[in-house]
Protein backbone atom coordinates (compact mmCIF):
# COMPACT_ATOMS: atom_id res chain seq x y z
CA UNK A 1 0.00 0.00 0.00
CA UNK A 2 1.42 3.43 -0.88
CA UNK A 3 2.73 5.68 1.82
CA UNK A 4 0.32 8.37 3.02
CA UNK A 5 1.09 11.91 4.13
CA UNK A 6 -0.17 12.08 7.71
CA UNK A 7 -1.69 14.97 9.62
CA UNK A 8 -1.02 15.64 13.33
CA UNK A 9 -3.93 13.52 14.49
CA UNK A 10 -2.68 10.59 12.46
CA UNK A 11 -5.56 10.55 9.99
CA UNK A 12 -4.47 10.31 6.37
CA UNK A 13 -4.37 13.49 4.37
CA UNK A 14 -4.16 11.49 1.19
CA UNK A 15 -3.28 8.00 0.08
CA UNK A 16 -1.76 8.44 -3.38
CA UNK A 17 -1.94 5.55 -5.80
CA UNK A 18 0.54 6.45 -8.54
CA UNK A 19 4.10 5.11 -8.30
CA UNK A 20 5.75 8.50 -7.92
CA UNK A 21 3.58 9.55 -4.99
CA UNK A 22 3.95 6.13 -3.49
CA UNK A 23 7.58 7.01 -2.79
CA UNK A 24 6.71 10.01 -0.65
CA UNK A 25 7.51 9.68 3.02
CA UNK A 26 5.32 10.78 5.92
CA UNK A 27 5.47 14.38 7.07
CA UNK A 28 5.86 14.32 10.88
CA UNK A 29 3.35 16.06 13.14
CA UNK A 30 5.86 18.75 14.16
CA UNK A 31 6.12 21.48 11.48
CA UNK A 32 9.39 21.38 9.58
CA UNK A 33 11.43 23.93 7.73
CA UNK A 34 10.72 24.39 4.04
CA UNK A 35 14.04 22.77 3.12
CA UNK A 36 12.91 19.49 4.70
CA UNK A 37 9.82 19.52 2.48
CA UNK A 38 11.36 20.41 -0.87
CA UNK A 39 14.04 17.76 -0.30
CA UNK A 40 11.23 15.18 -0.66
CA UNK A 41 9.99 16.39 -4.06
CA UNK A 42 10.45 13.47 -6.49
CA UNK A 43 13.13 14.14 -9.12
CA UNK A 44 12.28 12.19 -12.28
CA UNK A 45 15.44 13.20 -14.14
CA UNK A 46 18.01 10.56 -14.99
CA UNK A 47 20.82 10.66 -12.44
CA UNK A 48 23.50 10.89 -15.10
CA UNK A 49 24.29 14.47 -16.02
CA UNK A 50 22.33 16.19 -13.23
CA UNK A 51 24.18 19.41 -12.43
CA UNK A 52 21.66 21.35 -10.35
CA UNK A 53 19.84 19.53 -7.52
CA UNK A 54 16.07 19.91 -7.65
CA UNK A 55 15.78 21.24 -4.05
CA UNK A 56 18.22 24.06 -4.82
CA UNK A 57 16.26 25.17 -7.88
CA UNK A 58 12.94 25.08 -6.02
CA UNK A 59 14.45 27.00 -3.10
CA UNK A 60 15.77 29.70 -5.43
CA UNK A 61 12.39 29.92 -7.19
CA UNK A 62 10.39 30.07 -3.94
CA UNK A 63 12.56 32.83 -2.52
CA UNK A 64 12.46 34.81 -5.75
CA UNK A 65 8.65 34.67 -5.73
CA UNK A 66 8.63 35.93 -2.11
CA UNK A 67 10.47 39.00 -3.42
CA UNK A 68 7.90 39.48 -6.20
CA UNK A 69 9.31 37.51 -9.16
CA UNK A 70 6.53 36.79 -11.65
CA UNK A 71 8.27 34.80 -14.40
CA UNK A 72 11.06 32.30 -15.03
CA UNK A 73 13.22 35.14 -16.35
CA UNK A 74 12.68 37.13 -13.15
CA UNK A 75 13.48 34.06 -11.03
CA UNK A 76 16.70 33.52 -13.01
CA UNK A 77 17.72 37.16 -12.65
CA UNK A 78 17.11 37.04 -8.90
CA UNK A 79 19.06 33.77 -8.64
CA UNK A 80 21.99 35.31 -10.53
CA UNK A 81 22.01 38.51 -8.47
CA UNK A 82 21.14 37.20 -5.00
CA UNK A 83 21.09 33.42 -5.05
CA UNK A 84 24.59 32.68 -3.84
CA UNK A 85 24.06 33.88 -0.23
CA UNK A 86 20.83 31.87 -0.09
CA UNK A 87 22.51 28.67 -1.23
CA UNK A 88 25.35 29.25 1.22
CA UNK A 89 22.88 29.75 4.08
CA UNK A 90 21.00 26.60 3.04
CA UNK A 91 24.22 24.56 2.95
CA UNK A 92 23.91 24.15 -0.83
CA UNK A 93 27.08 26.01 -1.75
CA UNK A 94 28.10 23.39 -4.32
CA UNK A 95 24.83 23.63 -6.28
CA UNK A 96 25.72 26.61 -8.42
CA UNK A 97 23.37 29.16 -9.99
CA UNK A 98 21.26 27.75 -12.85
CA UNK A 99 20.40 29.70 -15.98
CA UNK A 100 16.90 30.72 -17.02
CA UNK A 101 16.47 27.80 -19.49
CA UNK A 102 17.55 25.36 -16.76
CA UNK A 103 15.15 26.84 -14.21
CA UNK A 104 12.35 26.76 -16.77
CA UNK A 105 13.05 23.16 -17.79
CA UNK A 106 13.25 21.89 -14.19
CA UNK A 107 10.09 23.64 -12.96
CA UNK A 108 8.14 22.52 -16.02
CA UNK A 109 9.09 18.86 -15.50
CA UNK A 110 8.21 18.64 -11.78
CA UNK A 111 5.35 16.27 -11.03
CA UNK A 112 2.88 19.01 -10.12
CA UNK A 113 0.49 16.75 -8.22
CA UNK A 114 3.14 15.39 -5.86
CA UNK A 115 4.61 18.89 -5.51
CA UNK A 116 1.20 20.20 -4.45
CA UNK A 117 0.60 17.36 -1.99
CA UNK A 118 3.89 18.01 -0.20
CA UNK A 119 3.71 21.81 -0.17
CA UNK A 120 0.10 22.08 0.95
CA UNK A 121 0.42 19.36 3.58
CA UNK A 122 3.31 21.36 5.03
CA UNK A 123 1.35 24.61 4.83
CA UNK A 124 -1.56 23.05 6.69
CA UNK A 125 0.74 21.97 9.52
CA UNK A 126 2.92 25.06 9.60
CA UNK A 127 0.60 28.00 9.09
CA UNK A 128 -3.01 27.10 9.82
CA UNK A 129 -3.13 25.59 13.30
CA UNK A 130 -5.88 27.57 15.04
CA UNK A 131 -8.05 27.18 18.11
CA UNK A 132 -11.68 26.29 17.61
CA UNK A 133 -13.46 25.34 14.42
CA UNK A 134 -11.67 25.76 11.11
CA UNK A 135 -13.52 27.30 8.17
CA UNK A 136 -12.18 26.88 4.64
CA UNK A 137 -13.30 28.55 1.41
CA UNK A 138 -13.16 26.66 -1.87
CA UNK A 139 -13.13 28.45 -5.21
CA UNK A 140 -11.57 28.09 -8.64
CA UNK A 141 -9.40 30.44 -10.70
CA UNK A 142 -8.39 30.31 -14.36
CA UNK A 143 -4.79 31.20 -15.26
CA UNK A 144 -5.85 33.17 -18.32
CA UNK A 145 -2.48 33.87 -19.89
CA UNK A 146 -1.37 30.21 -19.90
CA UNK A 147 -3.38 29.14 -22.96
CA UNK A 148 -2.07 26.03 -24.70
CA UNK A 149 -2.09 25.21 -28.42
CA UNK A 150 -5.65 23.89 -28.18
CA UNK A 151 -6.90 27.02 -26.46
CA UNK A 152 -7.23 25.42 -23.02
CA UNK A 153 -6.42 27.50 -19.96
CA UNK A 154 -5.36 25.94 -16.64
CA UNK A 155 -8.12 26.15 -14.04
CA UNK A 156 -7.07 25.56 -10.44
CA UNK A 157 -9.44 24.88 -7.55
CA UNK A 158 -8.07 26.06 -4.20
CA UNK A 159 -9.02 25.67 -0.55
CA UNK A 160 -8.14 28.66 1.66
CA UNK A 161 -8.22 28.90 5.44
CA UNK A 162 -10.62 31.76 6.33
CA UNK A 163 -8.68 33.01 9.31
CA UNK A 164 -5.13 33.01 8.02
CA UNK A 165 -5.67 33.44 4.28
CA UNK A 166 -3.36 30.46 3.66
CA UNK A 167 -4.04 28.08 0.79
CA UNK A 168 -4.14 24.57 2.23
CA UNK A 169 -4.90 22.58 -0.93
CA UNK A 170 -5.14 22.87 -4.69
CA UNK A 171 -6.42 20.69 -7.53
CA UNK A 172 -6.09 21.05 -11.27
CA UNK A 173 -9.46 21.06 -13.04
CA UNK A 174 -8.84 19.30 -16.36
CA UNK A 175 -10.25 20.75 -19.57
CA UNK A 176 -12.79 17.93 -19.98
CA UNK A 177 -14.27 18.17 -16.49
CA UNK A 178 -15.40 20.92 -14.10
CA UNK A 179 -15.05 22.04 -10.50
CA UNK A 180 -17.94 20.00 -9.11
CA UNK A 181 -16.29 16.54 -8.95
CA UNK A 182 -12.83 18.05 -8.35
CA UNK A 183 -13.99 19.70 -5.12
CA UNK A 184 -14.46 16.28 -3.57
CA UNK A 185 -10.96 15.22 -4.66
CA UNK A 186 -9.53 18.42 -3.20
CA UNK A 187 -11.23 17.90 0.15
CA UNK A 188 -10.10 14.27 0.27
CA UNK A 189 -6.56 15.54 0.85
CA UNK A 190 -7.21 16.37 4.49
CA UNK A 191 -9.21 15.63 7.60
CA UNK A 192 -12.63 17.31 7.51
CA UNK A 193 -13.68 16.51 11.08
CA UNK A 194 -15.66 19.55 12.36
CA UNK A 195 -14.36 21.67 9.46
CA UNK A 196 -16.83 24.09 7.84
CA UNK A 197 -16.58 24.25 4.04
CA UNK A 198 -17.91 27.34 2.29
CA UNK A 199 -18.47 27.28 -1.47
CA UNK A 200 -20.40 29.20 -4.09
CA UNK A 201 -23.68 28.12 -5.68
CA UNK A 202 -21.95 25.95 -8.31
CA UNK A 203 -21.13 23.44 -5.56
CA UNK A 204 -24.57 23.34 -4.00
CA UNK A 205 -25.00 19.71 -5.03
CA UNK A 206 -26.46 16.79 -3.06
CA UNK A 207 -23.47 14.54 -3.74
CA UNK A 208 -21.00 17.19 -2.59
CA UNK A 209 -22.88 17.91 0.63
CA UNK A 210 -23.27 14.21 1.39
CA UNK A 211 -19.54 13.68 0.77
CA UNK A 212 -18.50 16.47 3.16
CA UNK A 213 -20.99 15.60 5.91
CA UNK A 214 -20.14 11.91 5.54
CA UNK A 215 -16.50 12.72 6.36
CA UNK A 216 -17.45 14.66 9.50
CA UNK A 217 -17.43 18.12 7.98
CA UNK A 218 -20.05 20.85 7.69
CA UNK A 219 -21.26 23.00 4.81
CA UNK A 220 -22.43 26.55 4.25
CA UNK A 221 -23.50 27.03 0.65
CA UNK A 222 -25.28 29.65 -1.40
CA UNK A 223 -28.48 28.71 -3.22
CA UNK A 224 -29.17 30.24 -6.62
CA UNK A 225 -31.37 29.33 -9.54
CA UNK A 226 -29.03 26.59 -10.75
CA UNK A 227 -31.02 24.60 -8.16
CA UNK A 228 -34.52 25.84 -9.15
CA UNK A 229 -36.59 23.52 -6.94
CA UNK A 230 -34.51 24.25 -3.86
CA UNK A 231 -34.46 27.98 -4.61
CA UNK A 232 -38.27 28.13 -5.00
CA UNK A 233 -38.79 26.19 -1.78
CA UNK A 234 -36.57 28.59 0.14
CA UNK A 235 -38.31 31.60 -1.39
CA UNK A 236 -41.69 30.19 -0.30
CA UNK A 237 -40.81 29.93 3.40
CA UNK A 238 -42.77 32.32 5.67
CA UNK A 239 -39.89 34.79 6.03
CA UNK A 240 -42.20 37.68 6.99
CA UNK A 241 -43.11 35.80 10.17
CA UNK A 242 -39.48 35.20 11.19
CA UNK A 243 -37.59 37.59 13.44
CA UNK A 244 -34.50 39.21 11.99
CA UNK A 245 -31.11 40.51 13.10
CA UNK A 246 -29.30 43.36 11.38
CA UNK A 247 -25.62 44.15 11.02
CA UNK A 248 -24.33 47.41 9.49
CA UNK A 249 -20.95 47.73 7.75
CA UNK A 250 -19.60 51.19 6.88
CA UNK A 251 -16.20 50.20 5.46
CA UNK A 252 -14.77 51.00 2.01
CA UNK A 253 -16.83 54.18 1.58
CA UNK A 254 -20.17 52.43 1.55
CA UNK A 255 -22.93 51.46 3.93
CA UNK A 256 -24.22 47.90 3.88
CA UNK A 257 -27.03 46.67 6.09
CA UNK A 258 -27.38 42.89 6.31
CA UNK A 259 -30.73 41.72 7.59
CA UNK A 260 -30.52 38.07 8.59
CA UNK A 261 -33.34 35.59 9.11
CA UNK A 262 -33.09 31.85 9.72
CA UNK A 263 -35.39 28.85 9.86
CA UNK A 264 -34.64 25.55 11.55
CA UNK A 265 -35.11 22.49 9.31
CA UNK A 266 -35.59 19.01 10.71
CA UNK A 267 -36.12 16.84 7.61
CA UNK A 268 -34.03 18.64 4.98
CA UNK A 269 -35.34 20.65 2.03
CA UNK A 270 -36.05 19.83 -1.62
CA UNK A 271 -34.23 16.51 -1.57
CA UNK A 272 -31.22 17.81 0.38
CA UNK A 273 -31.43 15.54 3.46
CA UNK A 274 -28.62 16.91 5.62
CA UNK A 275 -29.79 20.52 5.90
CA UNK A 276 -30.25 21.76 9.47
CA UNK A 277 -31.12 25.40 8.82
CA UNK A 278 -31.71 27.83 5.99
CA UNK A 279 -30.75 31.49 6.12
CA UNK A 280 -31.98 34.53 4.23
CA UNK A 281 -29.73 37.58 3.98
CA UNK A 282 -31.05 40.87 2.62
CA UNK A 283 -28.14 43.12 1.69
CA UNK A 284 -29.03 46.81 1.36
CA UNK A 285 -26.08 48.76 -0.06
CA UNK A 286 -25.89 52.54 -0.08
CA UNK A 287 -23.04 53.98 -2.15
CA UNK A 288 -22.95 57.73 -2.82
CA UNK A 289 -26.63 57.98 -2.03
CA UNK A 290 -27.66 55.16 -4.39
CA UNK A 291 -29.37 52.18 -2.79
CA UNK A 292 -29.48 48.59 -4.06
CA UNK A 293 -31.01 45.48 -2.49
CA UNK A 294 -29.89 41.86 -2.93
CA UNK A 295 -31.54 38.77 -1.46
CA UNK A 296 -29.38 35.70 -0.79
CA UNK A 297 -30.33 32.24 0.48
CA UNK A 298 -27.96 29.89 2.31
CA UNK A 299 -28.16 26.31 3.51
CA UNK A 300 -26.13 24.55 6.19
CA UNK A 301 -26.16 21.16 7.86
CA UNK A 302 -25.52 22.93 11.19
CA UNK A 303 -28.66 23.67 13.16
CA UNK A 304 -29.06 26.78 15.29
CA UNK A 305 -27.79 25.03 18.40
CA UNK A 306 -24.39 24.62 16.72
CA UNK A 307 -24.18 27.76 14.56
CA UNK A 308 -26.14 30.96 14.94
CA UNK A 309 -27.41 32.65 11.74
CA UNK A 310 -25.15 35.67 12.30
CA UNK A 311 -22.16 33.31 12.46
CA UNK A 312 -23.19 31.63 9.21
CA UNK A 313 -23.59 35.04 7.55
CA UNK A 314 -20.07 35.95 8.72
CA UNK A 315 -18.70 32.73 7.21
CA UNK A 316 -20.32 33.58 3.89
CA UNK A 317 -18.84 37.03 3.98
CA UNK A 318 -15.47 35.54 4.86
CA UNK A 319 -15.78 33.16 1.92
CA UNK A 320 -15.27 36.00 -0.51
CA UNK A 321 -11.91 36.65 1.11
CA UNK A 322 -10.61 34.05 -1.31
CA UNK A 323 -11.20 36.63 -4.05
CA UNK A 324 -9.59 39.54 -2.21
CA UNK A 325 -6.81 37.77 -0.32
CA UNK A 326 -5.83 35.18 -2.92
CA UNK A 327 -7.09 35.67 -6.48
CA UNK A 328 -6.72 39.47 -6.46
CA UNK A 329 -3.20 39.32 -5.01
CA UNK A 330 -2.09 36.68 -7.50
CA UNK A 331 -3.49 38.73 -10.37
CA UNK A 332 -2.40 42.22 -9.33
CA UNK A 333 0.79 41.70 -7.30
CA UNK A 334 2.05 38.61 -9.10
CA UNK A 335 0.46 39.38 -12.51
CA UNK A 336 -0.72 35.82 -12.86
CA UNK A 337 -3.21 36.45 -15.65
CA UNK A 338 -0.49 38.19 -17.66
CA UNK A 339 1.88 35.24 -17.28
CA UNK A 340 2.77 33.41 -20.48
CA UNK A 341 4.10 30.32 -18.70
CA UNK A 342 2.13 27.57 -20.39
CA UNK A 343 4.30 24.47 -20.91
CA UNK A 344 4.27 21.28 -18.87
CA UNK A 345 3.75 21.73 -15.14
CA UNK A 346 4.88 25.35 -15.29
CA UNK A 347 1.53 27.13 -14.72
CA UNK A 348 0.50 24.92 -11.80
CA UNK A 349 3.94 24.91 -10.18
CA UNK A 350 4.13 28.71 -10.39
CA UNK A 351 0.64 29.02 -8.89
CA UNK A 352 1.76 26.84 -5.99
CA UNK A 353 4.91 28.92 -5.53
CA UNK A 354 2.73 32.04 -5.36
CA UNK A 355 0.46 30.40 -2.78
CA UNK A 356 3.52 29.28 -0.83
CA UNK A 357 4.92 32.81 -0.85
CA UNK A 358 1.60 34.22 0.35
CA UNK A 359 1.50 31.68 3.17
CA UNK A 360 5.01 32.54 4.35
CA UNK A 361 4.41 36.29 4.09
CA UNK A 362 1.13 36.15 6.01
CA UNK A 363 2.65 33.88 8.66
CA UNK A 364 5.31 36.57 9.12
CA UNK A 365 2.57 39.11 9.83
CA UNK A 366 2.41 40.92 6.48
CA UNK A 367 -1.01 42.16 5.35
CA UNK A 368 0.10 44.28 2.39
CA UNK A 369 1.68 41.69 0.11
CA UNK A 370 2.93 44.15 -2.51
CA UNK A 371 4.73 46.16 0.17
CA UNK A 372 6.15 42.95 1.66
CA UNK A 373 7.57 41.91 -1.73
CA UNK A 374 9.22 45.31 -2.12
CA UNK A 375 10.75 44.99 1.35
CA UNK A 376 12.27 41.60 0.60
CA UNK A 377 13.57 42.79 -2.78
CA UNK A 378 15.82 45.22 -0.93
CA UNK A 379 16.53 43.18 2.20
CA UNK A 380 18.19 39.98 1.06
CA UNK A 381 19.01 38.70 4.53
CA UNK A 382 15.39 39.15 5.61
CA UNK A 383 14.22 37.16 2.59
CA UNK A 384 16.68 34.35 3.33
CA UNK A 385 15.66 34.28 7.00
CA UNK A 386 11.95 34.19 6.09
CA UNK A 387 12.26 31.24 3.72
CA UNK A 388 14.76 29.19 5.71
CA UNK A 389 12.93 29.64 9.04
CA UNK A 390 9.34 29.19 7.79
CA UNK A 391 7.67 26.33 9.60
CA UNK A 392 9.22 27.06 12.99
CA UNK A 393 6.19 29.00 14.22
CA UNK A 394 2.48 28.45 13.84
CA UNK A 395 -0.42 30.89 13.75
CA UNK A 396 -2.75 30.61 16.72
Amino acid sequence: MPTSISCPTGSALVEPDDPILGELVDIPAAPQELLDVIARIPDTRKARGIRYPLPAVVLLAATAVVTGATSFAAIAQWAHDCGRPLLDAADMADSGIPSEPTIRRILEMIDAHSFDLLVYAWMRLSFTTIDGRRVIACDGKTVRGAKDAEGNQPHLLAAMDHRTGTVIGQEDVAAKTNEIPMLRELLDQFDLTDVVVTADALHTQRATIEHIVGRGGHVVMTVKKNQPTLHKELEALPWKDIESESVVDRSHGRRVRRTIKAAQVSDGVAGFPHIGQVVQIRRTRTIKGKKSVELVYLISDLDMAHAQPVEIAAWVRGHWGIENRLHYVRDVTYREDASRIRTGSGPRVMATLRNLALGMLRAAGHTNIAAACRHYQHCLQDAIKLVLSSGNATLT
